[in-house]
């Protein structure tokens, strides 16, 4: 049995993982970080890492960039493998992350959606035949909650797109300020927030008079949750290093 640590558990994507951790047989919750601290839970639940001396097995973290520097030190301290599921962090945190990995095993991921994962490997197909032919343009709709834009899975689709191509291509976010004609080299990212939209992301690929079109609906963000445990389990036996849903999806094929 896992012992599993959530993150940002008094939030919305924290109480799907907890119920997601509880129904996973191979795991369970040890204990909640959050700044809210209180809550329902018959786990106890912090405010921070050091109000705690309970080491679990794995962290999953689904909460807020700021909280990654004390969640971080505490992994290294004592050795735990995350699962890093937050989005929005910046390029230094991003090498904050990588720098941590050569001491503990992390599973960074966008969108932890096998289905979405799914979708980066079509596009990168798609890309092969395509790419020096067609334009390509990413559109994410979010909730109207969500701070970060574009999103964390636009990116992913987006550099799994430039892995494929001959050129390196420009992420344009926002058109509005330029008058000029769209050049070859370009990958248009947008961003849609409205309503409780869970998450959906198209890949357009067009040329000329045919357009080519790859979607991802997200139903619930339950399918976020369940991939986040199902990845926890898979880190909990790795060696040090920075994995993702690719990695794991190998392993289930083994």
């Amino acid at each position: 049995m896992i012992n599993v640590a959530i993150v940002g558990c008094n939030g919305k994507m924290g109480h799907f993982v907890a119920q997601a951790v509880k129904d996973n047989s191979s795991s369970a919750p040890m204990f909640g970080i959050d700044a809210f601290g209180e809550s329902s839970y018959d786990f106890p639940v912090y405010k921070s890492f050091a109000d705690t001396e309970m080491v679990p097995d794995v962290i999953i973290d689904f909460s807020n960039p700021a909280v990654l520097e004390d969640m971080l030190s505490f992994a290294i301290d004592k050795k735990i493998p995350c699962v890093i599921c937050t989005t929005g962090y910046s390029k230094e945190q991003i090498e904050k992350i990588e720098n941590a990995s050569q001491e503990i095993a992390i599973f960074y991921s966008g969108n932890m959606s096998i289905g979405i994962n799914l979708l980066i490997e079509l596009t990168k197909e798609a890309a092969k035949v395509l790419g020096n032919d067609f334009d390509i343009e990413i559109v994410e709709k979010h909730h109207n909650l969500k701070v970060d834009a574009p999103s964390g899975t636009a990116l992913m689709i987006a550099d799994g797109i430039s892995e494929t191509l001959d050129v390196e291509p420009q992420y344009v976010y926002d058109r509005h300020a330029y008058r000029r004609k769209r050049s070859k080299n370009e990958i248009g990212i947008h961003s849609v927030r409205g309503g409780t939209i869970v998450g959906e992301h198209d890949v357009i690929f067009a040329g000329h008079d045919e357009v080519i079109t790859i979607s991802h609906q997200a139903q619930s963000k339950e399918v976020f949750a369940v991939g986040s445990v199902n990845a926890a389990v898979f880190l909990a036996n790795q060696k040090a290093g920075m994995y993702n849903m690719g990695d794991m999806l190998s392993d289930k094929l083994k």
